[in-house]
């Protein structure tokens, strides 16, 4: 598959990719080896706990070491991801997803009504996802995506549902330690993901080289909707871009056996903006090709997004009214197809 550069991939002036962009040295590295020790006390894990509290509400973003994905396992991931995007174009499109049907392969997307220079696979690791038909609050009908798999490609529906298992434990532990930073009960907010309804989702990202790199964006500038994302950079080519509170655009660089975590709107709902979800973006270049492989922990469908009782108070009363994450999702999708149409944001659900 070979993308054709045309003016829809051309980001707005004030959106323009900086090739002179400054690396992002100070992004908090958090090493996870005590905390997933199953021996260590809880009174011991104050410092990481510091950190973590430090990390989500300066940054939004943070990177993980000894994580404990075996690193076997996520090799096995990126050869996948590059056998996948290497099939001829034919093959791809067998398994190419529809605005029905989610999961599955697309060339280009749009975000925010700018197209992206970038291919993707999406796979559901329950095996598949379950979604409101429409984002009408009248409609209670729903809909399901279902996985699907390249006939070429015998052994990847095995190696993506390891890993995603694998990764999903992961995003567990550091909702144990984010609910800890948050003064909660450890496992507070892990109930709302241990659900075969789950909307959790993986994807695999292929940014090939742009011939107009200053002019188009793998992402464009945008907020992730679920709580967590787990991001694997592959072959330590960087293209992450953060958006800092001061409002600068910084190069997140990859630290090699890491994974780069973010907060998503959830989170910020869920903690009435004591945490936030940071804008970010992916950039291309002219010459090099690139991967990653995020991970998205999104809820149930029904799930109902609201601040948090225990993180309110009488002098700091609930910013956003609550909402359902399968009609926001559904709003926020229903864009990534078609030009034109409002991008949802949690900002529609801000309290004035």
């Amino acid at each position: 598959m070979v993308l054709e550069f045309d003016q829809h991939f051309i980001q707005a002036e004030n959106q323009l990719p900086n090739p002179d962009i400054p690396e992002y040295k100070n992004i908090p590295v958090i090493d996870l080896t005590q905390f997933l020790n199953p021996d260590t006390p809880d009174e011991s894990l104050k410092d990481l706990v510091v950190q973590i509290q430090e990390a989500c509400t300066v940054w939004g973003f943070f990177t993980v070491i000894n994580h404990g994905v075996p690193k076997e396992l996520l090799e096995k991931m990126i050869a996948i991801t590059k056998r996948f995007f290497a099939l001829p174009a034919e093959q791809k499109l067998k398994v190419r997803r529809d605005d029905v049907n989610f999961l599955g392969y697309l060339e280009g997307e749009n975000t925010k009504n700018v197209k992206d220079w970038k291919e993707v696979f999406d796979y559901s690791v329950r095996g598949s996802i379950v979604v409101p038909a429409s984002s009408d609050e009248n409609e209670t009908r729903t809909e399901e995506a279902t996985n699907q798999w390249p006939e070429n490609i015998q052994d990847m529906s095995e190696v993506c549902m390891e890993y995603g298992k694998a990764v999903e434990g992961l995003a567990m532990k550091l909702l144990e330690l984010i609910s800890m930073s948050l003064n909660l009960p450890r496992k507070q907010l892990n109930s709302y993901f241990e659900t075969e309804d789950s909307g959790t989702r993986i994807r695999l990202n292929y940014y090939p080289p742009c011939p107009n790199p200053n002019l188009a964006l793998g992402v464009g500038p945008h907020k992730d909707q679920g709580a967590l994302t787990i991001l694997a950079e592959v072959d330590g080519v960087s293209g992450l871009d953060v958006k800092t509170k001061e409002g600068e655009w910084v190069r997140v660089n990859p630290v090699p056996g890491s994974y780069i975590i973010n907060c998503g709107d959830i989170i910020q709902v869920w903690t009435n903006d004591k945490y936030e979800s940071s804008e970010h973006r992916a950039a291309v270049t002219s010459t090099k090709a690139r991967y990653s492989i995020p991970f998205f922990l999104y809820p149930a469908h029904y799930t109902e997004i609201k601040p948090l009782d225990e993180l309110v108070s009488e002098d700091d009363p609930p910013k956003y009214n609550g909402f359902v994450f399968g009609r926001y999702f559904k709003s926020r999708r229903n864009s990534n197809f078609k030009l034109g149409i409002e991008n949802a944001q949690i900002s529609h659900y801000r309290r004035v």
